[in-house]
């Protein structure tokens, strides 16, 4: 007799939960505000979080990561938000872009050199596939990888690398045969210390302040040819499959950011006094709250099951482009429902949740527009025709 669905975190998935948690409130919540501030993240933070094993959370023991699966990386994305978005932004971009890059298409030879580099945060990881002429038209990249010998030669740069100018790996991507379109794309391990490459400057921004967002630069810069990453002409498909990775991590920091902002706003609502009574005694302030919780609850849902599927090797691209395009526009309800409970204390700087609020407006617009997932998953829903 079947057991029917279980929607039970594993042993293995609740410990790493506790340790997440005891990481994000003694090291990473202590530092949010002075992150922000500063406009960067102690890179310290990172080596602590490598030797927690928090960096090898998905990937496979043979590699030194803990075997976790998406459903675990989730876990600890969804921990860390809570405390930092910008500390969340870096280890994704370490692991969901760079990491699961190397980890999906590497061969053993690559996997085996890469991945216990990045585990153990001897080297930061970056996904350099944005151009100034190619944002959402992924297709368009300028940036060219012309063979000669063994070698290719890139020229060409990059913008709004998360990691740019600390990463020490980056996953590139470039331009091998222009009449192919797409398949005539090809994606490199690049390493920081080539001859010819250089990192930008950082950039300013109005949220996730701490992340390290530069332009790259590539300059007759000559990558072997055992650093392609898949095959050649394949780049457009490891970069398309590496995002549904993405997109599901950045639904868990989404999710994080969402339940703190729900739980400052209890807590809020019944310290806050108005006409004699607590906030919470207000039907408005109820509603509110009642709609926070339904966002929250939804999110989990469908996030956990997606990252379920991944773990299960399911085809999972409109799900990861789905639960991106929920998760990111309900955790933009929930903070301004969150700025709207605390009223003027919501605007100050001195508290997290207007940091919250500058910080999870991006989750709309990078790892894909939340236009392009529209597309993405109309096309989807018309070449199957039916749902």
């Amino acid at each position: 007799m079947s057991e029917g669905i279980s929607f039970e975190f594993s042993e293995d998935h609740l410990m790493l939960r506790e340790v997440a948690r005891k990481f994000t409130d003694s090291e990473v919540r202590p530092l949010a505000q002075q992150i922000d501030e500063n406009e960067e993240v102690p890179l310290e933070l990172i080596k602590k979080a490598a030797e927690l094993d928090l960096l090898g959370i998905p990937f496979p023991e043979q590699y030194g990561g803990a075997g976790l699966g998406e459903v675990g990386y989730c876990v600890l994305l969804e921990e860390v938000a809570r405390g930092c978005n910008s500390t969340a932004v870096i280890i994704g971009g370490q692991v969901s872009l760079g990491g699961a890059a190397i980890h999906i298409f590497g061969n053993e030879d690559q996997k085996r050199k890469y991945l216990p580099l990045l585990i153990r945060g001897e080297r930061i990881a970056a996904f350099a596939l944005t151009e100034p002429e190619a944002g959402s038209d992924a297709a368009n990249i300028k940036t060219t990888a012309v063979k000669d010998g063994n070698d290719y030669v890139l020229n060409g740069n990059k913008t709004f690398t998360t990691n740019g100018s600390i990463a020490g790996v980056i996953i590139t991507f470039a331009v091998t045969d222009k009449s192919k379109g797409t398949r005539g794309i090809t994606a490199f391990i690049v390493e920081s210390d080539m001859p010819g490459y250089r990192a930008g400057k950082h950039e300013k921004k109005m949220g996730i302040r701490g992340t390290y967002t530069t332009d790259l630069f590539f300059e007759d810069m000559r990558v072997p040819r055992e650093n392609i990453l898949g095959a050649e002409g394949e780049g457009f498909r490891v970069a398309m499959m590496t995002l549904d990775s993405g997109r599901t991590s950045l639904a868990a920091q989404c999710l994080g950011s969402a339940k703190e902002l729900l739980d400052l706003s209890i807590k809020y609502a019944k310290e806050r006094v108005q006409f004699g009574k607590p906030i919470a005694d207000k039907q408005a302030i109820q509603f509110m709250l009642a709609d926070m919780a339904t966002d929250v609850y939804v999110m989990e849902s469908i996030l956990y099951r997606t990252a379920w599927m991944s773990d299960q090797k399911m085809k999972y691209s409109r799900e990861s482009a789905i639960v991106k395009l929920f998760c990111s526009e309900a955790v933009c309800r929930v903070a301004d429902k969150a700025v709207q409970i605390h009223g003027g204390m919501g605007y100050m700087r001195e508290y997290p949740i207007e940091r919250f609020y500058r910080d999870v407006r991006i989750n709309r617009i990078y790892e894909g527009t939340n236009e392009i997932q529209r597309i993405i998953v109309a096309r989807d829903l018309l070449k199957r025709g039916r749902y």
